[in-house]
């Protein structure tokens, strides 16, 4: 391990050299590559930010100063630098380090963030709170070049900009590229670009350019577009953060230790608020992350040689739901796919290349994206916006206001629904069904498995109203298939199984599981009628009351939060037919933040699996039923 084995605080950190430095970065990023290709987690964003987490400790008194690191993601070098290094191969596990920034594991965690586009605020908020309390500490936020696309980012900019505040703003930028030579030419061309008679004297130059010999001409015409491209890069920034308000300083190597170093303390003497502009390379050191970043994302358990999963990677719900958007809209050129940075992780990136012109990745802005969706729909297109469960969150009024509000047909695809195990809190997908469940207009609905999927998918593009469908990561049961799929109804359960006993009412993959329980009941002498209730709103009251009014007893069992869920409605539903004395439980999540952990080991928490329930239900009907 080298110098990390002496490197337990970032006041170890400050004792060494550049040298030594530049030599731990080394030692840190092998030693990542080794943790994460077991843990599995997020790679190319951690591999890149090594020096400059190691200047930042260097240069700031952590944990008095304050960093705040947008999305949390890239924080396992902060981890490894403040105490934990010990702790990293427990990274994403149950009971483990979280993926995240957790301010119970330390105090060097001043602030937790799973979402992007958060950090400018909350730092703003802390140096505000520090003026006001007469502090004195520094607060920097730490935020990537694809999170400022998130409006929130650009409200916190704005507002920073004008406050006067003593605040320091890190531009992880690891899309551009550093040249010397570009700085220089690109201010002359912007120059000439401002004065009268650019764009005709730009026209005649084309003109003349491509009478030249050979390929002369379009390589000249190549290069003038390539310098224009660094005029955008590195000189628009500059002007846009100096015009918002703020001391603009770079861009600097993300690579160069001495460098960083140089031009934070540069910051640290400023006043007002500073804006760093960083340049990093997503998954530096290692050529498989640098080659795909996207790829080494969020990564599961891999082959450090090869770059390989070492588990194949198998058919899921995403794939299922692109594949399918594919084969609708071949039929339907009124289809348009839509999305919020998340093409790869939502299913969408073979609708991408067979249908460019109808396809928008948006970046991270799923605001913006909801409400476009529904000027698309308004304007005759029949969208469908494929986003995580824990994302729609944050388009909630767009669905409210843009699209529920004018009953516009727009499809709402929540991947990632329910649990999504190892990214913890800030990414669970628990909480969709009980928040747009009291929208009007809006139908939600859960698929048991994939050709459910597929038959809702079809369903919805042909409604004129809005439609949720919320489905989980991975893949569909592999104990339960299922023969029977209905038609797909408006409203109107799936009725699996018929039973005396015991009512069991299921969503979504909770209906597999519904199934099993029901299975091992029958083992018992117990008979089960399971219901697939397939909508959560509008809920088919009619089918689950003539059921648990013959079997006099009912469960119900969710992947989601119960209150405001499928227990809740189920149990109003009873209390209105006078029969909420047959219910006996809901089964789902608590009133509660749900930590990291594999997803059957947080549903075995939680009693979401087929011994629990089973168990459960036997142990209070047997002595009833005199078995």
């Amino acid at each position: 391990m080298g110098l990390i084995e002496n490197i337990n605080t970032p006041e170890d950190l400050r004792k060494l050299n550049i040298n030594e430095k530049e030599e731990l970065a080394n030692s840190l990023r092998q030693e990542l590559l080794d943790i994460v290709s077991k843990t599995g987690g997020h790679l190319a964003s951690n591999l890149g930010v090594v020096e400059l987490t190691i200047a930042l400790h260097s240069l700031f008194d952590t944990p008095n100063d304050k960093i705040i690191w947008d999305v949390g993601h890239q924080t396992y070098i902060h981890k490894m630098l403040t105490g934990r290094k010990n702790k990293m191969n427990t990274l994403r596990k149950l009971n483990g380090l979280s993926g995240f920034p957790k301010m119970l594991e330390s105090e060097y965690d001043c602030f937790e963030t799973g979402h992007s586009s958060t950090s400018i605020s909350a730092a703003l908020g802390m140096a505000r709170a520090r003026d006001i309390k007469k502090k004195n500490y520094y607060v920097v936020a730490v935020i990537g070049d694809g999170a400022l696309t998130g409006g929130m980012a650009l409200e916190a900019l704005n507002d920073a900009g004008c406050s006067k505040t003593n605040l320091i703003v890190i531009l992880n930028d690891n899309e551009m590229s550093i040249s010397k030579n570009v700085g220089g030419i690109s201010t002359f061309l912007t120059r000439l670009r401002t004065r009268k008679g650019y764009k005709k004297s730009n026209e005649y130059i084309k003109k003349f350019v491509n009478k030249l010999p050979g390929n002369m001409g379009s390589s000249i015409i190549n290069f003038v577009r390539k310098v224009k491209r660094g005029v955008k890069q590195l000189i628009i920034p500059n002007m846009l953060f100096e015009e918002l308000g703020f001391c603009y300083l770079g861009p600097v190597d993300g690579h160069n230790i001495e460098k960083l170093e140089d031009i934070l303390t540069k910051a640290k003497e400023q006043e007002g608020p500073v804006l760093i502009h960083v340049i990093t390379k997503k998954g530096k050191g290692y050529i498989p992350a640098e080659v795909n970043p996207d790829n080494f994302h969020s990564t599961a358990s891999f082959n450090v040689i090869t770059g390989e999963s070492i588990k194949p990677k198998e058919e899921d719900y995403s794939k299922i739901f692109g594949n399918t958007l594919v084969d609708l809209a071949k039929k339907n050129e009124n289809i348009v796919a839509i999305t919020a940075a998340m093409k790869d992780g939502t299913g969408l990136t073979k609708f991408a290349k067979e249908f460019p012109s109808r396809f928008f990745d948006v970046g991270i802005a799923e605001q913006h994206s909801l409400t476009m969706a529904a000027g698309m729909a308004k304007a005759g297109l029949k969208p469908v916006v494929s986003i995580y469960s824990s994302f729609y969150q944050r388009g909630y009024d767009q669905i409210i206001h843009d699209i529920a509000m004018q009953n516009l047909p727009v499809v709402l695809c929540i991947d990632r629904a329910g649990i999504v195990g190892n990214d913890g809190e800030t990414h669970q997908g628990i909480f969709d069904m009980a928040f747009l469940n009291i929208v009007p207009n809006l139908i939600v609905a859960a698929p048991k498995d994939f050709e459910e999927l597929k038959q809702m998918l079809e369903y919805a593009v042909n409604l004129n109203a809005p439609v949720a469908i919320r489905y989980p990561k991975g893949s569909q049961s592999k104990e339960v298939l299922f023969e029977k799929h209905d038609e797909i109804v408006t409203g109107k359960a799936e009725v699996l199984q018929e039973g005396e006993d015991i009512t069991i009412v299921a969503i979504g993959k909770m209906v597999a599981l519904a199934q099993k329980v029901a299975n091992k009941l029958k083992q018992n002498g117990i008979s089960s009628e399971v219901i697939n209730a397939r909508f959560l709103k509008p809920l088919d009251t009619s089918t689950i009351i003539k059921s648990v009014s013959k079997t006099g007893k009912v469960i119900t069992i969710e992947d989601g939060i119960i209150e405001g869920g499928l227990g809740t409605v189920v149990l109003e539903s009873l209390v209105k037919e006078n029969l909420s004395k047959s219910f006996i439980k809901a089964y789902g999540y608590p009133d509660e933040f749900i930590k990291h952990g594999k997803i059957d080991e947080i549903e075995a928490l939680y009693g979401l699996n087929e011994q629990t329930i089973s168990g459960e239900i036997l142990e209070k009907l047997q002595e009833e039923l005199k078995i």
